[in-house]
């Protein structure tokens, strides 16, 4: 693999264990069973590299200012703690359920929000759509990287790679939450202190970005 494409998914790596993308994930990814984890994740990924890649195209044909890129940054703030706000009001007014039920002598836990209990596709949607929008934030560095590359430009491999890179980072935190959820997260007095410190640290983490 050449050096310049190695530099990219270093970079993907590097830029994945970044505060806010680990709260997401966090957020998405609590109460869920294996497949939900791997596939929330995955998606995210997904959309962060899309993002990435399609703003990094589009900023390559354009001179803008540092200040102007900043405002990527600021996107991923709001999505965070508006995310984090949204954990805190549903575990404030008590629409955070836990149901327990048994298949073929093996027991199951559904977490959902609201009043009803509904199987869809919305969460995965969801963190898809999270991962685009937070991929603004990720821009300046994905800029000066390019710099690095010979050339400077930007392809499908060079996204491939960078989204490989965010996704094993990703992944590998889902696991965590993951062990999180099968040994600590069984009655749903600690789903809703998991989802408190989750949203808590969502607002935390998003409010840094802005005044930092």
């Amino acid at each position: 693999m050449e050096t310049g494409l190695l530099l990219i998914f270093w970079y993907g790596i590097l830029h994945a264990f970044g505060p806010d993308h680990l709260t997401a994930i966090a957020d998405f990814s609590i109460g869920k069973n294996r497949r939900k984890t791997l596939l929330i994740t995955s998606l995210f990924a997904l959309g962060h590299g899309l993002s990435l890649f399609l703003f990094a195209k589009l900023l390559q044909q354009a001179d803008l200012s540092e200040e102007l890129l900043s405002y990527g940054d600021v996107i991923s703030a709001i999505v965070i703690i508006g995310l984090g706000l949204y954990l805190l009001v549903m575990v404030l007014t008590q629409r955070i359920h836990l149901h327990k039920h048994t298949h073929q002598d093996k027991e199951h836990i559904h977490i959902w929000f609201g009043k009803s209990h509904q199987h869809n596709g919305m969460e995965n949607g969801s963190s898809f759509s999270l991962g685009l929008l937070m991929g603004a934030g990720g821009v300046r560095g994905m800029l000066i990287t390019l710099g690095a590359v010979q050339g400077g430009t930007v392809d499908l491999s060079m996204v491939a790679l960078f989204t490989l890179g965010v996704m094993l980072v990703f992944l590998a935190f889902g696991m965590l939450i993951l062990y999180i959820n099968q040994h600590f997260l069984g009655n749903l007095q600690n789903v809703r202190r998991a989802f408190a410190a989750a949203g808590l640290m969502s607002v935390f983490v998003g409010t840094h970005i802005l005044l930092g």
